[in-house]
Order: structure tokens, then sequence, then C-alpha cells
């Protein structure tokens, strides 16, 4: 075996590039420590969920890039490369994070603005008189 693994983890328009090695538990996002990238502490537990699940918290060191979407989305694709790269590592962990539903990706897109009305669903106002 290999003693780097890779996945791509996307959410929304956000995409995270994860490669992945055995180390001390260090995680860089785009040349930035974790905490220094995602500041809000949700967006970081979000992104660690499939390693406390997985209990190899602090076993592996992460070098990600993440580009496109939010900082939220961005977020989310990391979770979802984490979950991707770690079931690549040791399939063993493929049930609990699949029963957790992190290897399936959130399909859910911003729905695109129609012609004649105000958005995506909204319309205009309806005037009878």
């Amino acid at each position: 075996m290999s003693d780097k693994y890779y996945a791509t983890g996307k959410r929304k328009t956000a995409i995270a590039r994860i490669w992945m090695e055995k180390g001390t538990g260090e995680i860089n996002i785009n040349h930035k420590a974790m905490a220094e990238y995602f500041t809000r502490d949700t967006l970081k537990i979000v992104a660690e969920q499939p390693l406390s699940l997985t209990n190899t918290l602090g076993q592996f060191n992460f070098y990600i890039l993440a580009s496109g979407g939010g900082i939220s989305g961005q977020a989310g694709a990391v979770r979802h490369g984490i979950a991707k790269v770690l079931q690549t590592y040791d399939p063993a962990h493929r049930a609990v994070l699949k029963k957790a539903g992190l290897l399936t990706r959130d399909a859910r897109e911003k729905e695109r603005k129609k012609y004649g009305q105000k958005g995506a669903r909204a319309r205009y106002q309806y005037s009878k008189r």
C-alpha cells in the first residue's frame, strides 16, 4: 500500500482536494492551519466529523486545497473528502461513514432564477384590479 491517499469532496459549488498521510493530526487547508482557516467552531466540528466517528483523530496529516463556494460549503466539501479518503485507506470504515451519511454527496444546488419572475420560485405580485 502507498503511504499517501487522495480523494475529492464536493458540496454546493465548493470542491476540496484532500491528501492524507500518517502523521500527528495536522490539518492544513489552503496553506493555513484548520483553526486559522475555519474561524467558527461549528465549521471545525463539521470538518472533523469523519475523524471522530472512526476514532482516527490525531493519526493522520491532511493537506487540503479548497475552492469555490463559501466557507460553510467548503467545510462540507472537506467533510465529504475526508470521509472518502478514510474509506480508501481502510474499507472497514465504510460501514460507520455510510451509516452517518458522510459518503453521500449532498447534491443540493441553488435553483436558477427564471425569466418573468423575481427569483427561482418567487413571482411578481399579481394585481387583480
